[in-house]
């Protein structure tokens, strides 16, 4: 697909698309998002929207090289790193998916963990990982529990909505995480 913003027709069409998961055995890390955006879902590409912080602090974290957006995704891989989502089907906001879907959706999660072994799987999302693991108390960083030898983190959302965390912010703790997944089994 050509690099264009979407037409509020193709945001409207993408609703409930899926975007194909940026995985294979082995990787370092295996980000972990709530859901599709319909922006994303309409590129057909993972944090896509303009605003998403999570590719610029990808870059500044020194995960992958510059130049690195969501139009590269599917060289993630090339790196350690790969990209799914707790539930597949596009909303306009994460608010749309009830506390069922987000548990279902962490069930099947735990399938792939364990198929695809990443050293860490990183949760983008404090509210998603609460709900879906029923963890209300967790608190970003590692978790104490693994699902397989996969650890588990949790960070901040990269939504342009989460004010608390900045692109320094989030380099930072990509750059925490990259260490640590370098150093696992």
């Amino acid at each position: 697909m050509e690099r264009r913003r979407p037409t509020r027709a193709d945001l409207e069409a993408a609703r409930s698309k899926t975007v194909a998961d940026v995985i294979r055995p082995g990787l370092k890390i295996l980000f972990v998002g709530i859901n599709p955006g319909l922006y994303t879902a309409a590129i057909g590409h993972h944090f896509g929207r303009p605003g998403n912080r999570f590719w610029p602090s990808l870059v500044r974290s020194g995960l992958v090289p510059a130049g690195t957006d969501a139009w590269r995704s599917a060289q993630l891989p090339e790196w350690g790193l790969g990209i799914t989502n707790i539930v597949d089907r596009a909303t306009a906001t994460a608010d749309e998916l009830s506390p069922e879907e987000l548990r279902a959706g962490a069930e099947r999660l735990a399938l792939k963990l364990l198929k695809y072994r990443p050293r860490v799987a990183a949760f983008l999302g404090l509210g998603l990982y609460r709900v879906a693991y029923a963890r209300p108390q967790a608190a970003l960083g590692p978790q104490p529990e693994r699902i397989g030898r996969t650890q588990l983190w949790v960070l901040p959302n990269p939504s342009g909505l989460n004010a608390h965390f900045q692109v320094p912010d989030y380099a930072r703790l990509f750059r925490r995480l990259g260490r640590e997944a370098s150093e696992g089994p």
